[in-house]
């Protein structure tokens, strides 16, 4: 089965920058799309990117576009998600995503906390 094992959190300060990785195993990642949400304490979950596997075609929420880069290494099966410019407001639980043909189908690049896979979350806290 499909796991996902997310790293790179931590803590930092307003304008800094984190790199997330997501190492994925056990699919044909050609056939997949992945993506990051965020869950910040007390509040609701929020879509941030999503990236088709095949095109590199990607997706961002207007609160991190122009911050955040999602990026793929396919030879090492590895999701990034590349943060700038950091906010308090980015301060949150975040996990990657993986979804299969139909996940993909279904709900695009807008929604990755709908896909089939996802990992155990990595925390980030800006202050």
């Amino acid at each position: 089965d499909v796991q996902l094992v997310e790293s790179g959190g931590g803590s930092v300060q307003a304008g800094g920058s984190l790199r997330l990785s997501c190492t994925a195993s056990g699919y044909a990642s050609s056939r997949y799309c992945m993506g990051w949400f965020r869950l910040p304490l007390g509040k609701l979950r929020e879509e941030i990117a999503g990236i088709d596997i095949g095109t590199a075609d990607t997706w961002y929420n207007d609160s991190v576009k122009g911050r955040f880069t999602i990026s793929r290494d396919n030879a090492k099966n590895t999701l990034y998600l590349q943060m700038d410019s950091l906010k308090p407001e980015d301060t949150a639980m975040y996990y990657c995503a993986a979804g299969r043909a139909a996940a993909c189908a279904t709900y695009g690049l807008t929604l990755p906390s709908r896909y089939n896979y996802e990992g155990q979350g990595t925390q980030v806290t800006v202050s």
